[in-house]
């Protein structure tokens, strides 16, 4: 009996490490432009390749590119919409740069060269909002339920009880408490 009582006692606190851990993810790292790079004419559009992605907070963007020609350029969305490189919020340019993504809303990356961003080397990022796990809630105490009434209309009185010659009220009794202790020991042991 003891064991079924751990046993209950234990599972609100399994299922809330199994739930807790569907929300806790590994950080990923994506190449931007897969094997082409970060280029001025890639095989696939950048934004059709970050719209097949899900992005998530601490993940982080890998441009590889050739350093003293390009660079990559985060910057507002204004900027991002004219390829105004001049109002960097940060700028990359050692060649194999790694871009954390730190929170979640929109990121917008550009060519730090100005006729590769005007024919659309550019980039947006829209990272996923953290998921938070739901509330874990107690189950609800097991309370006594309130006496159920019963109408007396219809009843009869209740049978007699077994004659003491037959013994056989006895003999169910004691064979129902002995498989009882058997199970109660075979479940001790398990």
């Amino acid at each position: 009996m003891a064991f079924l009582g751990l046993l209950f006692s234990m599972i609100p606190t399994l299922l809330l490490l199994a739930s807790s851990s569907k929300f806790q993810a590994e950080a990923r790292q994506y190449d931007v432009g897969g094997r082409d790079g970060w280029v001025a004419k890639p095989s696939e559009d950048y934004n059709h390749w970050a719209q097949r992605n899900r992005f998530q907070v601490n993940d982080t963007l890998h441009f590889k590119y050739n350093k003293g020609i390009d660079s990559v350029v985060v910057v507002k969305k204004e900027d991002f919409d004219s390829c105004n490189i001049n109002n960097p919020i940060q700028k990359m340019d050692d060649g194999d740069s790694i871009f954390p993504l730190s929170h979640s809303g929109l990121f917008y990356f550009v060519s730090g060269n100005l006729d590769n961003c005007k024919i659309g080397q550019k980039l947006i990022v829209l990272v996923m909002a953290v998921r938070q796990p739901p509330p874990v809630t107690a189950p609800p105490p097991t309370s006594a339920l309130p006496p159920q009434t019963v109408p007396a209309t219809g009843l009869t009185s209740p049978a007699p009880p077994p004659s003491e010659k037959s013994g056989s009220g006895r003999v169910g009794v004691g064979l129902g408490v002995l498989v009882g202790f058997v199970l109660v020991g075979f479940i001790g042991l398990a």
